[in-house]
C-alpha cells in the first residue's frame, strides 16, 4: 500500500468539520441503543442458568455452549462477511435488518420447548449481532473526526454495559412477576418463567428496526476533508494488516484476553453470587445488574477521560496505553474473586472487573480505526471482533464450566474456577498490550 493512498487528512477547522458533523447526535444514540438491546438478547440467558437447566435437564457443559458456542457459530463465521459488507454497501440497512432478526430469534428462545430449538435461536441471534461492530464502528468513524471519536465510541460502547445490566435487571424483575403476567395474559398461561423473559426483552428490538433506517449513511472518509474514499481490494487490505502485524496481531491477542473476562464475568458471576454466595435469582438480578450497568458504563466513559489525563502530562499515544492500565487492574480484580467471604464483597469484586474490562474498549477501538485506512475500518472491525468471538465466546463459558465440572468437580466452586479463568487472561493481555503499545502507529498525528 503506497504512503498517499495509507495517509488521513483531518479537517483543519470547525468550518471543515461542520457538516460532517450533521445528524451525529442522533445517530450515536441510535447506535448506541441497538448496541444496548444486543446485549440485553445476548445477555438475558446468563440470568436464567438454573431455571433453564431445570427446565430442559441439561448440565453446566451444555448451558455454557448455549451461552458460547451456538452464539459463536454463526457470529464469528459472518463476522469477516458483515465486515466486508460494511466496506461496501449502506451500513444502515445492513442494521436495521439485523437488529430486526435478532430480536426475533430472542423471541424465538422463549418460544423453545426444547434444548436443540433454543440453541438454534441463539444461533440466530449471533448471526444478526455479527453485523453491529463492524457496520457501527464504520460509520462513527466517519462521523466524527480522531479527536471526537474515542468520546463517541466511548458513548457508543456503554451499550454493552448498559444492555448487560438492563438483562440483569429487566430478567429479575420479570422473574419475580411469572404468575401475575400469567394471569394477566391468558396465552402465557403455559409458559414458564424463563421462557416470559426472553419474549419480554426481545420485543424492544422490533421497534428500532424502522427508526435504523431514518438514519442518514455517511460518506465514506467523511470525517476527513478529503473526497469519499472508495473500497480497498481485499488484497491490497490484508497486504497492509500484514506490514503492520508486529502491531495488529499483538493488539487484537492482547484485547481479546480482556475480552474473554469481559465474557466470563456476566457469564458466570450471577452463578458465582447464587450458588456460592447463597442470594437468590431475583436479588442478584437487581443488585448485579445495577453494579454491570454503573460499573461498565463509569469504566467506558472514564476511558476517553484517563487518556486525555494521560496525553496532558505528555504521554504519547495514549490509546494504548490505557489498555495496559486495565489489564493491570483486572489482574488485581481476578485475584479477589478467588477471596469471596460474603455476597457483598462479591459483587464489589464484579464491580472492580466490570470497571477495568470496560476502561479500555474505546480507547481500544479508537487505536483499531485510526491505525486504518477509512475504507478499512469495516475490515479491521470485523477481522478483531472474529479473533474476539473464535477466543472470548467460545473459551470464556465453557473454560469456566468446565472447571467447575471436572476439576473442583462441585457447583459450589464456580467462584474458583472464574477467579482462575480471569487472572489467567488479565496476566496474558497485560503482556500482550505491552507488546503492541511498542509498534503502534497511528496513520495520522495530531
Amino acid at each position: 500500500m503506497t504512503a498517499e493512498s495509507r495517509s488521513i487528512e483531518f479537517p483543519a477547522d470547525e468550518t471543515d468539520r461542520r457538516p460532517a458533523r450533521r445528524g451525529t447526535a442522533w445517530t450515536l444514540a441510535v447506535l448506541t441503543a441497538i448496541f444496548t438491546v444486543a446485549f440485553i438478547d445476548r445477555q438475558i440467558l446468563n440470568l436464567l442458568v438454573d431455571p433453564i437447566k431445570g427446565s430442559l435437564g441439561i448440565t453446566d457443559v451444555d448451558f455454557s455452549l448455549l451461552q458460547g458456542l451456538a452464539f459463536m457459530a454463526s457470529y464469528v463465521a459472518l463476522s469477516p462477511m458483515f465486515g466486508w459488507l460494511a466496506d461496501r454497501t449502506n451500513r444502515r440497512n445492513l442494521l436495521a435488518g439485523a437488529v430486526t432478526v435478532w430480536s426475533l430469534c430472542t423471541i424465538l428462545c422463549g418460544l423453545s420447548q426444547d434444548y436443540s430449538t433454543l440453541f438454534m435461536a441463539r444461533i440466530g441471534i449471533g448471526a444478526a449481532e455479527a453485523c453491529v461492530t463492524p457496520a457501527a464502528w464504520s460509520m462513527l468513524a466517519d462521523l466524527y473526526e480522531r479527536k471526537r471519536l474515542s468520546r463517541a465510541l466511548s458513548i457508543f460502547l456503554i451499550g454493552p454495559y448498559i444492555g448487560t445490566g438492563l438483562a440483569m435487571i429487566l430478567g429479575g424483575f420479570l422473574l419475580g412477576l411469572g404468575e401475575e403476567i400469567r394471569a394477566l395474559v391468558p396465552i402465557f398461561s403455559g409458559f414458564a418463567d424463563w421462557q416470559i423473559v426472553f419474549i419480554a426483552v426481545g420485543l424492544p428490538g422490533i421497534m428500532l428496526g424502522p427508526i435504523t433506517l431514518a438514519l442518514r449513511e455517511p460518506a465514506r472518509g467523511e470525517s476527513s476533508s478529503g473526497p469519499p474514499t472508495a473500497a480497498i481490494p481485499l488484497r491490497e487490505a490484508f497486504a497492509f494488516l500484514w506490514q503492520a502485524r508486529s502491531f495488529f496481531v499483538l493488539f487484537f491477542l492482547g484485547m481479546t484476553a480482556i475480552i474473554l473476562v469481559l465474557y466470563s464475568v456476566p457469564a458466570w458471576m450471577p452463578a458465582v453470587l447464587i450458588r456460592s454466595l447463597g442470594a437468590d435469582p431475583a436479588t442478584v438480578g437487581l443488585q448485579y445488574g445495577i453494579v454491570a450497568l454503573c460499573a461498565g458504563t463509569g469504566g467506558v466513559l472514564f476511558g476517553p477521560v484517563l487518556g486525555r489525563f494521560l496525553a496532558a502530562r505528555g504521554t504519547k499515544y495514549p490509546e494504548v496505553r490505557v489498555p495496559i492500565i486495565a489489564a493491570g487492574g483486572l489482574v488485581v480484580a481476578g485475584a479477589l474473586l478467588a477471596f469471596l467471604p460474603s455476597y457483598e464483597v462479591g459483587l464489589l469484586a464484579a464491580g472492580i472487573a466490570t470497571f477495568f474490562f470496560g476502561l479500555p474498549q474505546a480507547m481500544a477501538a479508537t487505536a483499531l480505526q485510526v491505525a486504518a485506512p477509512p475504507a478499512m475500518r469495516g475490515l479491521v472491525a470485523s477481522i478483531y471482533t472474529f479473533i474476539a468471538g473464535v477466543i472470548g465466546l467460545v473459551l470464556a463459558p465453557t473454560l469456566v464450566a468446565f472447571l467447575t465440572d471436572h476439576v473442583f468437580r462441585n457447583p459450589a466452586d464456580v467462584d474458583s474456577s472464574l477467579a482462575i479463568v480471569c487472572c489467567t487472561s488479565a496476566i496474558i493481555a497485560l503482556l500482550l498490550t505491552i507488546a503492541a503499545a511498542r509498534n503502534y502507529r497511528p496513520l495520522t498525528e495530531d
